[in-house]
């Protein structure tokens, strides 16, 4: 169906796509290291370093990132690089050498993908209780795949056509939807069963779509999901989310795809009919938002009255510095993205090379909130999407004497949790939740017993 576009709407997006010319989307996978000409310049030791990592995680990466994001004079420090190509530090040196041996004796591969699969079992493949808390059922009992439903107002959908992404981000905590193995890949090709889960349970009000990218999809299957939720039938789910990297990795997925003119019209028909749209979007660094087709991707998009919301999380390596973010929320506030979000490294993959600290990552949030505008303040965090719910790190003080972190939900597996503030023991050293302790001299966190039973039931 066509979609009733606003007289002043099309020339705008027009204008925004027709600077640039389509161009062919090239990848390069694990396969293809060596074909890859800047890496030329790095020494065999550096490329068979990268070739054992991406035997455990997944690498993709495509010529726009080659090209127009990466400086190669900086490399291997350029933030874009550490986003993107393996890098040794990136397994435990146990997991390293057991791999790069089999691969430098020329092991046969079944001894060979023996070892990777045990070492990804060893990198906590689901964190948070995703296959275990998170997993929705039908009124039988059975489990849905590709689903989520964490939150009671959000429920998060898996397309099996958006299970990729134009590049792979290097910390990525859904490396395991990547690896090939189906007992890991959360997803599902069913747009029935996620339209009768909506049907019953009228709580939801939000649905987010995610992958992987949804936007690798084309606009034909994106439309299957999404047009049935413009219906009566479905007026209680209020905001559409899709998460998506394509604004910086892909941007001509907007601009000079086949059917990039069709998601257009398919975006602003939810807009039209009263839906929230957000495009999700994941930022890591300022440099991904200032090419040229980036930034009329972005311009392109708005035009639809999509709403732009950023976030990413505080990664060693690539963007564990205040002046890295506030350049990046500056940008995005010029741009007219909203900044929602700096997530923690997740506790899974790579998270040995990337972690943070958890009091450092309060700092430089707190330090590049100092450097920005009221607009630019809308980012939450440092956040923890931990099994319980979503945690904020909101500083450190001292109450009665003792120096704690202060904490609260911003999201609970309980909604009576949210805002609760609580406090745990100041530890320069833990990077996640389980590495806190209650302050005070308490035995539980005073939602530790709910959630327990939430995991037992």
């Amino acid at each position: 169906m066509n979609a009733k576009v606003h007289p002043l709407t099309r020339p705008l997006i027009l204008d925004a796509a027709s600077r640039f010319v389509p161009k062919p989307f090239k990848v390069y996978t694990q396969r293809d290291l060596d074909q890859i000409a800047p890496l030329a310049k790095l020494s065999d030791e550096q490329r068979f370093e990268m070739k054992v990592v991406s035997s455990v995680l997944p690498f993709r990466v495509n010529q726009y990132v080659i090209d127009q994001l990466i400086d190669w004079s900086r490399v291997p420090d350029d933030p874009i690089f550490q986003l993107t190509f393996p890098q040794r530090g990136m397994l435990l040196p146990e997991h390293y050498e057991r791999v790069a041996a089999l691969l430098a004796d020329g092991a046969d591969k079944a001894a060979v993908d023996a070892a990777i699969a045990d070492v990804r079992l060893e990198l906590n493949p689901h964190p948070a209780d995703q296959m275990e808390m998170n997993m929705p059922r039908d009124e039988h009992g059975n489990r849905l795949e590709g689903m989520q439903h964490k939150y009671r107002e959000t429920v998060l959908f898996f397309p099996s056509q958006g299970q990729t992404c134009h590049s792979y981000c290097s910390f990525c905590f859904r490396w395991a939807q990547f690896v090939g193995d189906k007992e890991l890949k959360i997803a599902s090709s069913e747009a029935g069963t996620l339209h009768a889960y909506l049907r019953a349970h009228t709580e939801v009000t939000d649905v987010l779509f995610t992958g992987g990218d949804p936007m690798v999809m084309k606009t034909r299957h994106l439309r299957e999901y999404l047009e049935p939720l413009l219906t009566p039938e479905f007026e209680h789910v209020r905001t559409i989310r899709i998460g998506t990297k394509a604004l910086s990795f892909w941007p001509f997925r907007f601009l000079g795809a086949e059917d990039a003119e069709e998601l257009m019209m398919l975006l602003e028909r939810l807009v039209a009919a009263g839906k929230h749209v957000a495009l999700m979007a994941h930022y890591n660094h300022w440099k991904e938002l200032e090419t040229g087709p980036a930034q009329a991707a972005i311009k392109r998009v708005r035009a639809t009255g999509v709403v732009i919301r950023g976030q990413g999380p505080l990664i060693a390596h690539i963007n564990d510095d205040p002046e890295v973010w506030a350049r990046l929320w500056q940008t995005q506030v010029r741009l007219g993205i909203v900044p929602y979000y700096m997530f923690v490294e997740r506790d899974t993959g790579a998270r040995n090379y990337f972690e943070v600290p958890l009091v450092r990552a309060w700092e430089i949030y707190r330090e590049a909130m100092q450097r920005v505008s009221g607009l630019g303040r809308t980012a939450r965090g440092p956040s923890m999407s931990a099994s319980p719910g979503k945690v904020e790190i909101q500083g450190v003080t001292e109450v009665a004497g003792e120096k704690v972190i202060a904490l609260r939900f911003i999201q609970g597996r309980n909604p009576d949790w949210v805002q609760r503030p609580f406090f745990a023991k100041y530890d320069e050293q833990a990077t996640w939740l389980n590495h806190l302790k209650p302050a005070f001299g308490d035995e539980k966190w005073f939602w530790e017993d709910e959630y327990a039973a939430m995991r037992d039931g």
